[in-house]
């Protein structure tokens, strides 16, 4: 059966990246869902979009938006108005920034296409939700207010943690929001903040942010078997830089 991977933060971990293909075996059979961050971190944010590009168009792939994408976005077109770059820089774009400097005018224009043509999510056949962060809205992603919070969310995630497991699923102090979708696959928090470094599954929601922006490995998962396969810790591969770190 043909798979359906799933693949977390990568922040710049072009090596990583290469890693996790390679060792899940990946071929032009598997429909990849990135739940993006693609940038911000180590310093390959560039040629971690060049490579995912040029993977697009090789076999199906889903990319999505993350907040360190709208970021770049935002940067590269000049968009700083209301930019807090010294807060950016702390969050790992100092990294990006330097790394454009080499970057062609050309190939900037490409990534700008790229990161305006991400997805905010992907809801499947199979009613899986594929998204950076979450939703607020009790109803679900199609009547959210404001979609930025699908990539800056993290009340979905908290919800998902503090939540009782005695608690039934048809009681009214189950949060609606985790009874919407049968599964929900989301990056944006690591999951290193509570001690692992491997996907999380909390009621529904499986987190396969490992934090590859700091000390974690990068994580890609098979979304029916969930048999995942991790790269080096990023700090290890990037020995000489600080990540996020």
């Amino acid at each position: 059966m043909d798979r359906i991977l799933v693949i977390g933060d990568i922040h710049g971990g072009l090596r990583a990246l290469h890693q996790v293909m390679e060792r899940a075996k990946v071929t032009t059979n598997d429909t990849l869902i990135f739940l993006g961050d693609y940038v911000d971190g180590w310093s390959e944010s560039p040629q971690v979009i060049n490579y995912l590009i040029d993977l697009g168009k090789k076999q199906h792939c889903i990319f999505l938006r993350g907040n360190h994408d709208e970021l770049l976005l935002d940067w590269l077109e000049g968009n700083t108005k209301n930019f807090d770059e010294k807060m950016w820089y702390k969050h790992g774009g100092e990294a990006t920034v330097l790394a454009y400097e080499k970057i062609s005018e050309a190939t900037k224009k490409l990534h700008i296409d790229f990161l305006i043509g991400l997805d905010n999510y992907f809801l499947d056949e199979e009613n899986r939700l594929f998204i950076h962060a979450g939703f607020t809205n009790m109803n679900g992603i199609h009547y959210e207010y404001f979609p930025k919070l699908f990539y800056w969310d993290r009340t979905l995630w908290e919800s998902a943690l503090a939540l009782d497991s005695t608690i039934a699923k048809d009681s009214w102090l189950y949060p609606r929001r985790l009874t919407l979708y049968d599964e929900i696959y989301i990056g944006h928090t690591p999951v290193t903040r509570i001690g692992e470094t491997i996907p999380v599954q909390k009621a529904c929601v499986w987190n396969v942010d490992t934090g590859a922006a700091f000390k974690g490995p990068l994580t890609i998962m098979d979304v029916h078997t969930k048999e995942f396969w991790q790269s080096e810790p990023l700090n290890e591969l990037y020995f000489n830089e600080k990540g996020r770190n």
